[in-house]
């Protein structure tokens, strides 16, 4: 599919700024943080894609942490990785995860899917917690009530069967939080989810579409099959050491 020259740099700073949305945000050189509640996996900083992070941003980042109590992690992508990379490891800064970034031009789109848009983000958290499991009805609570998040659920026989979510910032239309109910994988549900947001992005007049997912896994197949190009990969890199996950500061 065609895509923008500097689709990666492009996408970062879409993502930094969204980001702060999700709670508490402060800005620390190219790191975009936000801490969004206790123990939450949202508490983390996007790189913007510009520079790499020096020392003293980092420093300011991690006293950020420390004062919310959460540990120093950073998102960037893999384009941003060569020239961040050395300051972060010599801060001790390790990978945690990797998710393969795709993208979609809106352009040649699927066929529309019969899926709703609900502006009831209390009932859609519920049912997004329903398929990531246990532990997850927090975060969802904060990503539905996240502003400039629309929220979308698809049905299998008048029920409820699964959940998605969607933002535009920067041109970038940001597909995220997308589940499905048990009892209802392996019917589209996830396959609809995607066709009725990428009709939702291009209404919006987003350049592109885009969307983070684990590598080999079954949402991966389905977002191969829904035409979206592999573009690259997010990295998680969290701090280990004093203070950090491995550390021995509380």
């Amino acid at each position: 599919m065609p895509l923008f020259p500097d689709l990666l740099p492009h996408l970062s700073r879409a993502e930094a700024q969204a980001h702060r949305r999700f709670g508490r945000a402060a800005t620390f050189g190219p790191l975009h943080a936000a801490y969004a509640g206790p123990g939450l996996p949202l508490n983390a900083a996007w790189h913007d894609g510009t520079r790499p992070p020096d020392a003293g941003a980092l420093a300011a980042f991690e006293a950020f942490c420390a004062e919310v109590g959460t540990p120093p992690t950073v998102h960037l992508l893999s384009d941003a990785v060569p020239g961040a990379l050395g300051v972060l490891g010599a801060r001790g800064y390790a990978l945690s995860t990797l998710l393969h970034v795709y993208a979609h031009d809106l352009t040649a789109l699927p066929p529309r899917a019969e899926v709703e848009e609900t502006h009831d983000a209390e009932a859609w958290a519920t049912l997004s917690a329903q398929g990531f499991g246990a532990g997850s009805g927090p975060t969802m609570q904060v990503v539905a009530a996240a502003p400039g998040t629309r929220l979308f659920v698809a049905r299998r026989g008048g029920e409820a069967a699964g959940s998605a979510a969607l933002s535009v910032t920067g041109g970038v239309a940001a597909l995220f939080g997308m589940s499905t109910r048990p009892d209802y994988r392996g019917q589209g549900v996830q396959t609809d989810l995607l066709a009725a947001r990428l009709h939702a992005a291009a209404q919006a007049g987003a350049d592109f579409a885009s969307v983070f997912v684990t590598p080999g896994s079954p949402s991966e197949r389905n977002i191969r099959r829904a035409g979206f190009g592999l573009v690259g990969a997010r990295l998680t890199l969290s701090k280990t050491g004093p203070g950090g996950p491995d550390g021995t500061s509380a």
